[in-house]
Order: structure tokens, then C-alpha cells, then sequence
């Protein structure tokens, strides 16, 4: 499969790095390349030169798309996937209909599919010929999508540099050897936790042997999805252990340690708690709705849920510190983003990067906040959403790491938080399983 990239003459003209380019009626044309360079050249020795770049830089972003809309014969067809959900669903038809208006001159035939971004990867390496030419996917994903050349280099930008507007964290997982391959887009993807203020003070969400108590007493319930490794690393990684990934994506792990052992026994505490349960978000959400969940571990893709039963008691906050050896500990998590690709054998390859660019800009993004309560990796449209549950977000952001993890991890530690919430005895006995589940080699 060869790889398509943008026309020289194309990416000579856009504000940023360039990248060579071939297969474009444009490309024969070099009279925007030669302006530029010589324009650049003569403005760079006085300070009204300096002006002149700046202008002149604007111009070529300009001129950029107007060779792309120039050099586009027939329909342009592109095709789209991003979550499943209504609200995406929703937000990204209304966005690509803007953007069909936008560039009025040219017949488009955008489709958009639903693939959620978990499951992104899977599906474009299926066949990445006959996957969509732009997508939404998660952060995680990153590394494999581009050892398997699937993704578009973002070598070169039409109307803004992603690396100035986006938060430092978001630019730096879409970079893989100094490279940047995706266009930041959320920086939400992270678990804090939702409680009834109505029901618990700010100290009872503190710690977990206080929300557990308060939830006795007051006769409700409080619970994470604690047979998740997602949701079971923020317990480890809270009280030092480590978890890490090794370049052929096997992992190191030292739960079975002296410190792993102890944080074993406080998860073991907490979920003995008659008012703790151990539960998915779709069982969560129907005990919220049965008005028996008072406190619940999750993300913002639940925030129209808690804020709706919770009403006036509506609140968030930072995940619970839990007791560690007679030690308050704070909880860690994990910390993820989404980003949109372009597939690097996109039909359209400029057409579909500039979509790309367009979906992730400050208006879209903050479009696309408001719509299904996700935070803006754009700095300046995160600042613009007032939302409690991304506060909370951000107050955990500083006990966070992003997801670098090999696939072998998932099913021993969902088995290990499994197996702690249903009271297993021989502690050390799970921790080993677990940690040679893994650690184990990758299969060839």
C-alpha cells in the first residue's frame, strides 16, 4: 500500500514544516512556493520586514487552500468515524456541515460512521485501506497506529499550529519521535468522582473509610468499577508502585510487592464496606436513577446523569486519598485524551487533513465540549467551559499519568480487582498471578 501525502506545492504554502508530496495537479505549479520564499527572504532584515513575514505567512495559509480548492476536480468523498453517542453523533453532522459551507466551492459527500474511539485502532488495522479517512481515536493508541503507517503526519497546517493551541500534556502523546501524527481534541478522558452533596460534606469525600461510613449511616451506596485495570491502577499507582510498558509493549509491574501488598488489604477494607459496590457505569447509572448511588467513581461521559439526579446536590471532586499502612494516600488514575487522525491512505488526503484541523479548532472543540460535557484540549475553549466534573478533573490531573500500557495488562488486573472484592484470602497468592499475567512476554 503506498502512502499518499499532500502535493508540494500544497504544503510549500501552508504555516509550517515542509513535507514532499506527489500525485496533485497542483504540484506542477511552483509560482506560491517561489513568492513565499522570496517574500520571507526580503522581509527578514528590518522590523517592518517583520510585519511583511507575518502578512505574507497569512497569505500563504490563504493560498494553501485555495491551490487545494483549485486542484480538486468532481466530488470529494470523505468519511468520518467518532463515538457512537447521540451527542457526538449529533455535533460532529452539524460541524462537517459548517465546514461543507465553509468551502462552498467544492462538492463534498461526508459520511460519518460510528466507531467508538476505544475501538478505533482495531478497526483500522482490520483493513486500513477501507477505513475512514478521518477519525477519532484514544491516546493509547497512538504508537500502534503509527508503526502500522496509518496515520497522516501532521507535517503541515492550513489555518493553526496545533502544538501552539493545544495544552503541552495533549501535543505531547500525539508525538512519537518528534513527530506530531494527531490532532488533539479532548483532554477529558480521566475518572474522578460524582457525589450528592446533599449527602456528603466535603470531608466525608475526602477519604474512602469516610465516604464508606457516611454512606452506612446515611443509608446509600458509594462504588467504583474496581474489577477494571483502568479504575484498579489508580489505587497502585497512588501509593508508588509501578506499572510501566517496554518497547515490544510487554509491561513491568511491582504489585506483588511489600507496598502492592498493603495496598491490596486497604482495597480489600474499603469494598468489604456493605455501602460499597463494585460496579460498570450502565449499573451504576440505573442505581442512580433508583435513587440508591449517593457517590460513584467515572468520567465526564456520565456528567448529564449525576447532574440531572443530583440536582442542586450536584458535585465532583478529586479521587479519595485511601489508608495505606496508618498512611492517607492519594489516588492516582489515569489520564487520557482523544485525538483525530487522518488515515495516511485517505483518498483526499489535504481535504481530510483540513477537516482534521477544522473539527479540532477552538470553535469546534469548545462546540464539541459543550455537547457532550468532554474537556477541550485547546487551552483557550477549556478555559471557556464552567463545568464542575472538569474541575474535579483537572484537581486530579496532578495525580495522573497517561496510558502506556501493553495489552497484557488488562485481563490479569481486572481478574486481580475481581478477585479483591470478592475477599480472596491469600493475598500475595493474587498478586503474583496477577503480576505474571502481566508481565508476561508479548507472543510473536
Amino acid at each position: 500500500m503506498k502512502k499518499k501525502v499532500i502535493s508540494t506545492v500544497l504544503c510549500a504554502a501552508m504555516v509550517a514544516s515542509m513535507f514532499a508530496g506527489c500525485g496533485n495537479k497542483a504540484a506542477n505549479n511552483s509560482t506560491a512556493d517561489n513568492s513565499a520564499a522570496e517574500s520571507s527572504d526580503a522581509a527578514a532584515t528590518t522590523e517592518a520586514g517583520d510585519t511583511a513575514a507575518e502578512t505574507e505567512a497569512a497569505s500563504a495559509s490563504g493560498d494553501a487552500i485555495a491551490n487545494l480548492i483549485a486542484s480538486t476536480d468532481g466530488t470529494v468523498d470523505i468519511q468520518l468515524w467518532c463515538s457512537e453517542l447521540e451527542a457526538y453523533q449529533n455535533v460532529m453532522k452539524e460541524l462537517t456541515d459548517k465546514f461543507k459551507e465553509q468551502y462552498s466551492d467544492v462538492d463534498f459527500n461526508i459520511t460519518i460512521g460510528a466507531v467508538s474511539e476505544a475501538d478505533a485502532k482495531d478497526k483500522i488495522l482490520e483493513d486500513i485501506d477501507a477505513a475512514a479517512d478521518v477519525f477519532v481515536f484514544a491516546d493509547d493508541q497512538v504508537n500502534d497506529l503509527v508503526n502500522a503507517g496509518a496515520l497522516q503526519e501532521v507535517a503541515a497546517t492550513y489555518t493553526y499550529d496545533p502544538k501552539e493551541t493545544n495544552s503541552e500534556a495533549t501535543v505531547a502523546a500525539a508525538t512519537k519521535d518528534g513527530k506530531l501524527y494527531a490532532y488533539p481534541l479532548t483532554a477529558s478522558n480521566g475518572y474522578f468522582l460524582y457525589y450528592d452533596s446533599n449527602i456528603f460534606s466535603e470531608e466525608d469525600v475526602a477519604s474512602w473509610e469516610n465516604l464508606t461510613a457516611k454512606a452506612e449511616e446515611a443509608g446509600t451506596k458509594v462504588g467504583m468499577n474496581v474489577a477494571d485495570g483502568w479504575y484498579l491502577y489508580g489505587f497502585f499507582s497512588g501509593a508508588g508502585c509501578e506499572l510501566s510498558m517496554n518497547e515490544d509493549n510487554s509491561n513491568n509491574c511491582d504489585w506483588n510487592s511489600e507496598t502492592g501488598l498493603a495496598v491490596a488489604q486497604s482495597i480489600e477494607n474499603i469494598t468489604s464496606s456493605p455501602a460499597f459496590v463494585s460496579v460498570q457505569d450502565q449499573d451504576a447509572i440505573t442505581m442512580l436513577n433508583d435513587g440508591t448511588l449517593g457517590a460513584y467513581v467515572s468520567g465526564t461521559w456520565n456528567t448529564g446523569s449525576f447532574e440531572a439526579k443530583y440536582g442542586d446536590g450536584y458535585a465532583a471532586c478529586k479521587l479519595p486519598t485511601f489508608d495505606v499502612n496508618g498512611t492517607a494516600t492519594q489516588m492516582g488514575s489515569y489520564a487520557g485524551y482523544k485525538f483525530v487522525g487522518v488515515n495516511s491512505h485517505a483518498k483526499n488526503v489535504g481535504w481530510s487533513m483540513l477537516l482534521a484541523e477544522y473539527l479540532t479548532n477552538e470553535e469546534s472543540q469548545l462546540a464539541i465540549g459543550n455537547a457532550t460535557s468532554e474537556g477541550p484540549a485547546n487551552t483557550v475553549a477549556a478555559a471557556q467551559i464552567d463545568s464542575p466534573a472538569l474541575a474535579a478533573l483537572a484537581a486530579q490531573s496532578e495525580f495522573a499519568d497517561q496510558q502506556v500500557v501493553g495489552n497484557n495488562y488488562w485481563d490479569p488486573a481486572k481478574a486481580l480487582g475481581q478477585n479483591l472484592v470478592d475477599g480472596a484470602t491469600d493475598l500475595q497468592a493474587v498478586l503474583d498471578d496477577a503480576v505474571a499475567g502481566i508481565t508476561q512476554p508479548v507472543a510473536e
